[in-house]
């Protein structure tokens, strides 16, 4: 089926984009510090510092919403509890980057944010959970996996 190879997707993209990202964030804080540049009298190191603490937390936010596409991927499962309010947090993030982007920096921006949104919500939608076998019950029986069928009720004895 398609839902394994879009977690994959999903997770080589958002390791990735939390490479990327924090990446940039490095980048544009050696260069304040370097140029020693200062915003309305704000300290240049303090802005440099930030800006990679600022790179480091949400590639590591980006990380580990890839870690568990890439944990959806391997175990062929839907994501569960913190998982799942960790991709729907990344989707909204997405959502919202997008926003930004289009007035910020320009259409390719906008484009691969809601790409990647749309990638998260296909990874989140993709796995039903009703189609998946409960309590151990194996997916080969004619009955698709549910559970065994009961016995019909004893008819009651005369007392």
């Amino acid at each position: 089926m398609v839902r394994r190879p879009v977690a994959w997707v999903v997770a080589v993209v958002l390791f990735a984009e939390a490479l990327g990202f924090a990446a940039v964030n490095w980048l544009l804080g050696e260069v304040v510090h370097r140029q020693r540049m200062s915003l309305a009298g704000l300290d240049s190191n303090m802005m440099s510092t930030s800006s990679k603490i600022a790179g480091v937390v949400f590639g590591l936010y980006l990380a580990l919403c890839a870690l568990v596409a890439l944990l959806v991927a391997v175990r062929g499962r839907r994501p569960a509890g913190f998982g799942r309010g960790l991709l729907v947090s990344a989707a909204v993030v997405h959502a919202l980057l997008g926003a930004f982007a289009w007035g910020l920096v320009g259409w390719a921006a906008f484009l691969f944010m809601i790409v990647v949104l749309a990638l998260i919500v296909l990874l989140l939608m993709t796995y039903d959970p009703q189609a998946e076998p409960r309590d151990g019950a194996s997916a080969g029986g004619p009955q698709g996996g549910g559970p065994a069928p009961a016995a019909p009720p004893a008819e009651p004895t005369a007392p």
